[in-house]
């Protein structure tokens, strides 16, 4: 069995002991000595095409997640909005996730304006980041090939293209993960303290995202180092300790000084019944999507044991699920056989053998995070999976190279040939979940993957050139099918809470489906190209005679809901315009943002600096249309689902009373599953003492006016 000493070793220093080598920058612009001319321009052009092909038609998705850019907005116009993650820069309530993901497009914003591209390009700046630290990390032990190989496929990821130009706080904790894997990847080389350091660091900072979701990849990483650093035991468990040290500095900072802030001269932590952002962490965005009891939530989860329910069905094969599959799961039966011919290659080699070590990272970051996400009962939705794609691409490139690298042996030719044909014939399945979508690619794929496998069972016999042209088929069909989708993705605009990567697989959430948000992606000829227009009979259609007019959401309908484009109104248009500010009105408004119409945008603005809060809504998708619209503060009475218990009725009669909010907005969606009931209870209480104004379609009643008698 080979040990691979062929391959490129960190570099050494007289003792023996791995250096660190040149600066990561000094690799970047000048290359390593050891390198071909070619490498240093290949893998720029590659980031830049990268970047480019992130930001093209990047103002079709708008505001993308209203929810997101209006906490963006407001923490452009106020430090202390920015410093806790408010929706509205009056404070009202925060976002229900920690800030730091709002912080870059906050700063952006700030110094360009409120605009879609100031928005969603810092998103992109972490895509390109990305796949720099992961070209940097597999170059650095293995060839440069296989990190440019590892910045394709990650790149060609469909659910990569559509979250690094989105603006959930998925991309930065991607990042972040990233980063974490690599700076323990440098730890490994010789047992240096400072880059376990770091990676705690950067876990740390990946809290401070999207909470416990930073710390799945903590238990394999974990043990990797305790098992296999090259340094003595005792100091191994005290580099960890350091380590996670360093991670509770940098997450708990501000938790710290949020729960130690007073309540009452603070914005209320939105997703929280108890205005708490421990309780946040553990309860509605921890435990609670584990078993699926979110309190506040809008409903309940899949259910074990492969049970469908609110989120999809769970179970092993949840990743490759019609639901799924075709955002993440392209190379993923690649990634799983190369993760076992890697290990299989360096099973014998010395305990801290790196080329292992990096095997066994990036292999159990992918299958702890897999896990939790196959099985996890609560809130769930397919663009958490952009969370696998770094740990697939590393996989990828690095298995594909040494296999290529032992391709004299018998057996190396047999597991690429193996490798190709699964990822072809997987490719032909999640093609033909979208039977009418480029129908002639899902045979070309299979053909010429299972070309391409017959060469490569026969490569060690093969002349280079042959060979070569073997390689480069199955590269053309293992990637033939991510590549359409994600051109497909690039080409289409993507708005509100539930977004899918390519054409419409039927799944839940696509145009085809009946999930949550109606969002989708690509549409079929002829229907429209925004993503997340909903169906007839879809969950955002208005009831059964609804009159015309009355259907869309916050103040454009009975009810709240967004699902519905009024007559003459174009889909997907920006906040503000009279138009849709999402495709799909799932779940009655809650999901998407609202229409806004010029009357209704200038009946808020007026007097807008006479008040605090220019408005209420019932929701935050509500209240973010409106403020988006108009820029002015707009509070999100119950937070995102409309359940969190903030303001309560005696709160929002003393506003009223002081003069602090001019306008309520008629009709949002509100009161999920644990909900206290505030929304309602300030609802009936509005409408029994306020009269109501209208502006074109759009109802409101004036806060200043109450009712005579």
């Amino acid at each position: 069995m080979t040990t691979l000493d062929h391959l490129p070793a960190p570099p050494q220093s007289a003792a023996g002991h791995a250096r660190t080598g040149p600066s990561l920058a000094h690799r970047v612009w000048r290359g390593r000595p050891e390198d071909p001319r070619w490498v240093r321009p290949v893998f720029l052009a590659t980031l830049l095409v990268i970047t480019l092909a992130y930001l093209w038609n990047l103002s079709a998705s708008g505001y993308a997640n209203s929810f997101y850019s209006a906490a963006v907005q407001a923490g452009s116009r106020s430090w202390k909005a920015f410093f806790f993650g408010s929706l509205d820069s009056a404070n009202a309530i925060t976002v229900d996730k920690p800030p730091a993901t709002l912080w870059p497009m906050a700063l952006s914003v700030r110094i360009f304006g409120l605009s879609s591209w100031a928005i969603l390009a810092p998103q992109v700046l972490m895509g390109a980041a990305t796949a720099g630290v992961l070209y940097a990390s597999v170059r650095r032990r293995f060839s440069a090939a296989a990190g440019l190989i590892t910045m394709a496929v990650f790149a060609l990821t469909p659910v990569a293209a559509l979250m690094f130009r989105f603006n959930n706080p998925d991309a930065l904790l991607a990042l972040l993960m990233t980063v974490t894997v690599c700076c323990v990847l440098r730890a490994m080389e010789n047992g240096r303290t400072k880059w376990l350091v770091w990676a705690g660091v950067a876990v740390g900072l990946a809290f401070l995202s999207k909470t416990l979701q930073a710390f799945l990849i903590l238990p394999p990483l974990a043990v990797l180092y305790a098992v296999c650093a090259p340094v003595p035991v005792r100091r191994r468990f005290g580099q960890l300790g350091l380590s996670a040290l360093a991670m509770a500095v940098a997450g708990g900072w501000w938790v710290a000084i949020v729960e130690l802030w007073p309540a009452s001269s603070r914005p209320y932590i939105g997703g929280s019944q108890n205005n708490s952002f421990l309780e946040l962490t553990f309860g509605y965005n921890g435990l609670g999507r584990i078993n699926g009891e979110e309190t506040g939530s809008v409903g309940g989860g899949g259910g074990g044991g492969g049970g469908g329910g609110q989120w999809g069905a769970t179970g092993i094969g949840r990743m490759f699920n019609s639901e799924i599959g075709g955002q993440i799961s392209w190379l993923l039966p690649a990634a799983l056989i190369l993760l076992a011919a890697g290990v299989w290659l360096t099973w014998r080699t010395k305990r801290t053998d790196t080329a292992r070590a990096a095997f066994l990272a990036w292999g159990g970051s992918l299958l702890m995070t897999a896990a939790v996400f196959s099985f996890m009962a609560g809130i769930f939705h397919q663009y958490y999976t952009v969370a696998l794609a770094p740990y697939v691409a590393a996989l990828t490139g690095m298995g594909a190279t040494v296999l290529w690298e032992e391709r004299a042996r018998w057996w190396a030719g047999a597991a690429l040939a193996v490798t190709v044909g699964a990822t072809a014939y997987w490719s032909y399945v999640l093609l033909g979940r979208t039977p009418d979508y480029r129908p002639w690619l899902r045979p070309t794929v299979l053909v010429a993957g299972i070309a391409a496998a017959l060469g490569l069972l026969l490569v060690s016999r093969l002349g280079r050139r042959l060979a070569l042209a073997a390689v480069g088929l199955g590269f053309a069909a293992s990637l033939a099918g991510p590549v359409s989708y994600t051109v497909s993705t690039l080409n289409t605009g993507h708005q509100g809470s539930i977004v899918t990567a390519g054409p419409s697989s039927g799944g839940m959430g696509g145009p085809g489906g009946r999930g949550p948000g109606g969002g989708g992606g690509v549409r079929p000829p002829g229907q429209g190209n925004r993503q997340g227009a909903q169906p007839a009979g879809g969950m955002g259609q208005p009831p059964t005679g609804t009159p015309p007019g009355q259907v869309g959401g916050g103040g454009q309908t009975q009810g709240g809901g967004a699902g519905t484009t009024r007559t003459g109104q174009q889909p997907g248009a920006m906040p503000g315009t009279g138009e849709r500010t999402g495709g799909g009105g799932g779940m009655g408004g809650l999901l998407n943002g609202a229409s806004v119409g010029a009357g209704a945008k200038k009946l808020l603005e007026t007097d807008a600096d006479d008040y605090t809060w220019a408005a209420a809504a019932i929701g935050s998708q509500n209240a973010a249309s409106y403020q988006l619209a108009t820029g002015e503060p707009v509070m999100a009475i119950g937070g995102f689902n409309g359940s969190d218990p903030s303001p309560t009725l005696s709160q929002f009669r003393k506003y009223v009373e002081d003069g602090r909010i001019h306008y309520f907005v008629s009709g949002g969606q509100g009161g999920g599953m644990g909900g206290s009931g505030s929304s309602s209870q300030i609802s009936l209480w509005v409408e029994e003492n306020f009269k109501e104004v209208t502006a074109g379609s759009a109802t409101f009643y004036d806060l200043t006016r109450p009712k005579t008698g």
